[in-house]
Order: C-alpha cells, then sequence, then structure tokens
C-alpha cells in the first residue's frame, strides 16, 4: 500500500511502515502523529502547508508567521502563531502558539496556498507586543507587497475599540509609506518622523538642470536638499558600488548634501538624529527649539 506525501501514524500502520522505517531520513515529523515525506528539503511556506493538515478549518497563520510569509521583515519562529475562533477550550499543539480572535472574512486572506491573517489584521496583531519603530518598518513593507493600504488599515482600526496594541497601531498607520524599501530606511524615518526634526520623504526625487528626475535618496529633504543614504550589504557588491557612485554623483552635481548610514548607526537613534540636524542646520533649517 503506498501513502501520499503526508500521512497520519495510523495511515502508516494500515501501510505496514515501521517505526524504525518512519525514522529514516527520509521522513520528518510535523506534528505529534503526523509526518511528512520529503525530497530533499522543505522551505518555509511548505512547512507550514504540511503542518495545515492537522489544524481545524477556522485557523489560519498570524502574527509573526503571517507577517514572514507576507514578506515582511520579521524573524521567522520556530512555533508557528496561529489564530482561531474563540471557543470553550482552544486546542493547543506544541508545534503553535494559539491565539483566540474573533475576526471577519476580510481578515484572512489566501496566500501561497495558506491561510493567513490580512496585512491589516497582522498589523494590529504585531501593534501589541512590537516596538513602533519596528512596526512601522513591518507595515512599510506589508504596503510595499500590496498586502496593505490605508484604507483597508483604518477599517480595521476603526473597528479594534478594545484591543490590545490597538493605541500604537494608530499611532504608527499614518506614518506607513510603500516607498520606503528595507527596514533601515524605515526606522530612520519613524526616528526622524517622531523627534522635532522634519519628517523626510521617502525616495526623494534628484533633478538634473533640465528638471528631469535622474535618481531618488532612500530618505531626503527636499526644500534644504539633505538626502540620508542607508548603505546595506548589498552596496558592497561592485555592480552596486558602481551604481551607488554614480548617484551620489549626481545628487552632488544637483547640490544634494549627503549622509550616509550604516548598520551600526542603527544602534544609535541619537547620533541619526545628531547629523541630520546638523546637516539640516547647515542648510538654512532653523530649529524650533532655539
Amino acid at each position: 500500500m503506498s501513502l501520499p506525501p503526508t500521512w497520519t501514524t495510523n495511515e502508516a500502520r494500515a501501510a505496514g511502515l515501521t517505526r524504525a522505517r518512519l525514522r529514516g531520513a527520509s521522513f520528518v515529523r510535523l506534528a505529534h502523529g503526523f509526518t511528512a515525506r520529503l525530497d530533499d528539503a522543505v522551505d518555509e511556506a511548505e512547512r507550514l502547508r504540511l503542518l495545515a493538515r492537522v489544524l481545524p478549518a477556522d485557523a489560519a497563520y498570524s502574527h509573526g508567521t503571517a507577517a514572514a510569509l507576507l514578506g515582511a521583515p520579521v524573524d521567522t519562529a520556530r512555533r508557528a502563531h496561529i489564530v482561531l475562533t474563540p471557543r470553550r477550550v482552544l486546542p493547543q499543539r506544541a508545534e503553535f502558539v494559539t491565539h483566540a480572535r474573533r475576526l471577519l472574512p476580510e481578515d484572512v486572506v489566501q496566500h501561497l496556498g495558506l491561510r493567513v491573517t490580512s496585512g491589516a489584521q497582522t498589523f494590529l496583531d504585531l501593534a501589541a507586543t512590537m516596538p513602533p519603530a519596528d512596526l512601522v518598518a513591518v507595515g512599510d513593507a506589508l504596503m510595499r507587497a500590496g498586502h496593505l493600504d490605508p484604507v483597508a488599515v483604518a477599517r480595521r482600526l476603526e473597528r479594534a475599540a478594545r484591543v490590545r496594541g490597538v493605541v500604537r497601531a494608530r499611532e504608527c498607520a499614518p506614518l506607513l509609506s510603500p516607498l520606503a524599501m528595507s527596514r533601515p530606511e524605515s526606522v530612520i524615518r519613524y526616528w526622524l518622523a517622531v523627534s522635532h526634526l522634519p519628517t523626510p520623504t521617502p525616495q526623494a526625487p534628484v533633478h538634473d538642470r533640465w528638471g528631469r528626475a535622474v535618481t531618488h535618496a532612500d530618505l531626503g529633504y527636499e526644500e534644504w536638499k539633505v538626502a540620508l543614504e542607508y548603505e546595506g550589504r548589498q552596496h558592497a557588491d561592485p555592480d552596486q558600488f558602481d551604481r551607488d557612485v554614480d548617484r551620489y554623483s549626481l545628487m552632488a552635481a544637483d547640490g544634494w548634501l549627503v549622509l550616509r548610514f550604516a548598520r551600526r548607526h542603527l544602534r544609535s537613534r541619537s547620533m541619526v538624529l545628531d547629523r541630520t540636524r546638523r546637516a539640516l542646520l547647515s542648510r538654512g533649517w532653523r530649529d524650533p527649539r532655539g
């Protein structure tokens, strides 16, 4: 008797598979009493699709698990987060972190063959525990990937009066932008937005003498021609390095002052704010604090 790619313990016994055979390298135990046959490797989405077989029909992946599936910059936890409709006793399994949520149909979407909380619901769920800067980075990424928009998040937050985290979510929602290209850009923009400094524009256009946009700054103050650039690891690639040199030359030719930040600067909010303040002052901005 042959078995499908996934099976329960009872199905394996009925097929005549011994415990020794099930412990072989070609099989993996995904949950108690639930085993899968693997080809070479299983990516995270496929692992979650296999695990979904042991979940109730109303279950949906949520919180950080949903955010990662939807393309947000979060670490993937080994124990997947799921939401279930509230009931007297929530089923518990060691493989999952289970949450009770009373959701509307619009709060759950199909993505990668999985039931996943929507971008707006995921944003709200994470607001309960995630620091504001990281929450903005997640919201930016969800917007950039097309899983969130201002109307959807406003509609979800409108009916979340007593939901834990809704105050933080409402404070961060107006700061979201689909133009942010990375988590560091989002974090730096958040720091500036909640400081006494002006809020920079993501992907600020840089023009040539004929008024044509020839490149864009990660973050920019067009009025004072101050640009903030984040240099990630990808900038060490020779081709990317050449493109960066060309971009910075174009910015300088148009009179822009470019501040370049790297990973270590993300550990010092005060340093980023101080250098940005000094650059703005050098270009004629007046600090309202005197």
